[in-house]
């Protein structure tokens, strides 16, 4: 992979690497190799955004700031978007069955459903689907 202008990557600490891999590949999600060791992997979202999960002492080592528990304080709400309604659902049951913790109940709101979870680090995780627009 060759590392474009606009990509995104987001980079998360994990306790437990190995763990985190297995979690997110019950998931259904890949993993470049290129960008992996025994500290960190690159988990691929789509051809232009990527999760870093790194090891905590590996992720303290690119901030000053203490990092923070996720299981205790929201540092931020990962959103991915899905196909269908049905998606959501089969997504969310999915990641409790790796071992995720339901986060919130879903939400319909017309236009938008969507269900939350945490994963085995606590991090937030929102799966929706937005209806098409008829514009």
């Amino acid at each position: 992979m060759t590392v474009q202008p606009n990509m995104l990557f987001v980079n998360l600490a994990v306790k437990d690497l190995d763990k985190s891999i297995e979690f997110f590949t019950a998931l259904g999600f890949k993993f470049n190799p290129q960008f992996a060791n025994e500290d960190a992997t690159c988990m691929i979202i789509n051809e232009g955004a990527f999760l870093m999960l790194l090891t905590e002492k590996f992720f303290q080592g690119f901030t000053k700031k203490k990092i923070a528990n996720p299981h205790t304080t929201t540092e931020a709400i990962t959103s991915i978007s899905v196909n269908s309604r049905e998606e959501v659902d089969q997504f969310v049951k999915k990641a409790l069955a790796a071992g995720g913790t339901e986060s919130n109940e879903f939400m319909d709101e017309g236009f938008m459903y969507s269900w939350s979870f945490q994963d085995l680090d606590g991090h937030l995780w929102e799966v929706f689907y937005m209806a098409p627009s008829n514009d």
